[in-house]
């Protein structure tokens, strides 16, 4: 039991050196690819503009169902002008870094791992490698630097979707004053709270694309099965790990900003 624990640990370390190394030259090998500029195009589009309907559905559904939680929180100690800086700031500092995250990894990140997977299956990553075509930079690269420019932007969509969604129900539905509740938001978020959610979203867009590639590019090694199996599997691999990562990256930044 000892040994396969030691070897268990060894595994994990090691998993995650390769993960560093991966991520590193994916970031850096955009630079020498052939138009570069449509590859990241492309990327940006499959990253961001597809997941931009379910962002906002689910951006909505989280502001009305914030903004009737809190509300009735909030009346048992009279406090139900507070109801727009309540809102506000859970989105903008915590829901909708981590909503946005993970709806992007169901989406895109597991289309992402899929692919790749497929690919390596079907040996076209080693083509690649033979006409000395650099594969990361060809199909990773663009993914990484595509998901650190969207992961804020939908970001961003999420938390304006999300405090309308509060203002519908805590405004249009509950009677809260109108003035009252966007004064306590002009009043209360600041740049500050934006820019920590933000820090967020990048770091998750990074480390999550980061996991779904690396798990889709290496799936013939990580996989116990091979085949359409062995791709499923990595796939579901990497959006477990990738929400687990969103998940503990969230506590840990929070932390940080906290005590800066």
């Amino acid at each position: 039991m000892i040994r396969k624990l030691g070897q268990a640990g060894i595994g994990a370390v090691a998993e995650l050196g390769q993960l560093t190394v991966f991520t590193l030259h994916s970031l850096v090998s955009l630079f020498g690819q052939r138009n570069a500029g449509e590859k990241l195009i492309r990327a940006v589009y499959e990253i961001g503009v597809r997941c931009v309907p379910i962002v906002l559905i689910v951006g909505l559904f989280t502001g009305l169902v914030l903004g009737l939680q809190l509300y009735y929180v909030l009346s048992n100690f009279s406090s139900e002008t507070l109801l727009g800086q309540a809102v506000s700031l859970t989105t903008i500092l915590e829901i909708g870094p981590v909503f946005t995250a993970i709806m992007i990894v169901g989406q895109a990140g597991s289309a992402l791992s899929a692919e790749l997977g497929i690919q390596r299956n079907a040996e076209q990553i080693d083509a690649l490698q033979t006409m000395r075509i650099q594969s990361l930079g060809f199909l990773v690269s663009p993914r990484l630097w595509a998901a650190l420019i969207c992961f804020p932007i939908l970001t961003a969509f999420f938390d304006w979707v999300a405090i309308w969604g509060g203002h519908l129900t805590g405004v249009e539905l509950l009677g809260v004053d109108h003035g009252a509740y966007w004064n306590r938001l002009y009043d209360e978020v600041t740049f500050t709270h934006v820019r920590d959610g933000f820090i967020k979203a990048i770091s998750f867009g990074f480390l999550t694309t980061a996991i779904c590639a690396f798990n889709g590019y290496f799936t013939n090694r990580l996989s116990d099965v091979p085949g359409a199996r062995g791709v499923s599997q990595t796939t579901t691999r990497a959006v477990v790990y990738s929400s687990i990562v969103i998940l503990a990256s969230d506590y840990i930044i929070t932390s940080f900003l906290l005590q800066t």
